[in-house]
């Protein structure tokens, strides 16, 4: 089973891309499901047609589907949801609030994330392409099965001491305790079972949908960073929306491809070595299935789209007893031995001979003094103070 998850900035064609790809699938023969993950769901009207909660067909071999929060809130947190308004309306609150505030902070990110274990568990179908919520969504969203099972750990810890605390008054006084910890040991295994599956390269891959503007580039640069830096595997970049090479549309439009040549070059050095995959500016709108399965042909320029198109970790982070530490990218196509590096707040510029590259640091490294950096087996390997250590400077030296 293949799961391929679609992030970017809004509006840079997300759902139209995860579509389209959906629907090459299905041509192909395999059973396919796209589902949207954001709140804000298009993909009715990428697709041109109604969809609802659940899986709809829609073409040969494809379903659809706008995944609602609302809909499968209860499935994992009734018993929890329930205690926690109990407890809130006893404070004396009314029960339409006491409802209110029992909606726990990253709920809708747990419940999405749950559907797409439920496809990757019950293997109902052969592909499943997610839709994703805007970048900073969608990575609140990947991270979730890692701080809430933080959260759990420190929660049964807790547990262990009031339960020992209570045992002389047991009876009714535990039963809402009990079903609050056996609701959230429900979700936390769910959640064990989810992050292996977003993590194992074999099932799931995570594609980067930008267009050539700065914004846009700079804002998939850090989505990348942070899926490298939890381990989601990132098997390339869809750059949607480049105008045609043709002279025609005069000044204009000759003023915007030179804008976009600039930003495909920078796309072209920041990105390496992932495959990077073109999806024109059309004339027509993309809306429906004709046009649809045109610009997944054109973009994927006739193979399968949910294949895996690269194996590898981008980037790596290793931490030293001494604090600090080494930032290691995968590089296999560059040569030299002259590393510069500079650094502005959260970006690192790197000049290996004439490889160039702008690249968005993850927080773990972005308040830190870069010391320098050499090019070891197709790896670039850049040095960070430690914390302590990190107020001398932003510039580091070349080795």
């Amino acid at each position: 089973m293949r799961i391929i998850l679609y992030l970017g900035k809004g509006g840079v064609g997300k759902t139209t891309v995860a579509a389209a790809t959906a629907l090459r699938s299905a041509e192909l023969g395999y059973k396919t499901l796209v589902a949207s993950t954001d709140i804000a769901h298009s993909l009715a009207d990428s697709l041109d047609m109604p969809l609802g909660d659940k899986p709809m067909q829609v073409a040969e071999n494809l379903w659809a589907q706008e995944i609602s929060v609302v809909a499968d809130i209860y499935n994992y947190w009734d018993v929890l949801q329930g205690f926690v308004a109990r407890t809130v309306q006893g404070a004396g609150l009314n029960r339409v609030v006491a409802d209110e505030l029992s909606a726990f902070p990253g709920m809708d990110e747990i419940v999405s994330l749950l559907h797409i274990d439920k496809q990757a568990r019950e293997r109902n179908f052969d592909r499943v392409i997610i839709d994703a919520a805007p970048t900073g969504e969608t990575i609140r969203l990947l991270t979730m099965p890692d701080t809430f099972r933080w959260y759990v750990g420190h929660l049964s810890r807790f547990e262990q001491g009031a339960i020992r605390a209570l045992k002389p008054f047991a009876g009714r006084l535990l039963k809402g305790p009990a079903e609050l910890m056996e609701s959230v040991r429900r979700l936390d295994e769910a959640t064990a079972g989810l992050r292996a599956t977003l993590s194992n390269p074999d099932v799931s891959s995570y594609r980067v949908v930008v267009q050539p503007e700065k914004m846009v580039v700079r804002e998939a640069e850090r989505a990348v960073s942070y899926l490298g830096l939890f381990g989601y595997p990132v098997d390339s970049v869809i750059i949607n929306r480049v105008l045609p090479a043709d002279d025609g549309g005069g000044e204009f439009y000759g003023k915007q491809r030179e804008i976009q040549a600039k930003y495909l070059e920078m796309i072209q050095a920041n990105f390496a070595p992932l495959p990077l995959w073109q999806a024109p500016y059309y004339a027509e709108e993309v809306v429906g299935l004709k046009m649809l399965s045109r610009l997944a042909y054109d973009c994927f320029q006739g193979q399968d789209p949910c294949q895996i198109f690269y194996r590898g970790q981008l980037q790596e982070i290793e931490e030293h007893a001494d604090g600090s530490c080494t930032l290691r990218l995968s590089l296999p196509f560059v040569t030299g031995s002259d590393v510069k590096l500079r650094k502005r707040g959260d970006e690192l510029f790197i000049t290996v001979g004439n490889f160039k590259r702008e690249m968005i640091l993850p927080m773990a490294l972005a308040k830190r003094r870069a010391t320098g950096g050499q090019l070891a087996g197709g790896k670039l390997e850049i040095g960070f103070a430690a914390v302590e250590a990190a107020a001398g400077g932003e510039e580091g030296k070349n080795n």
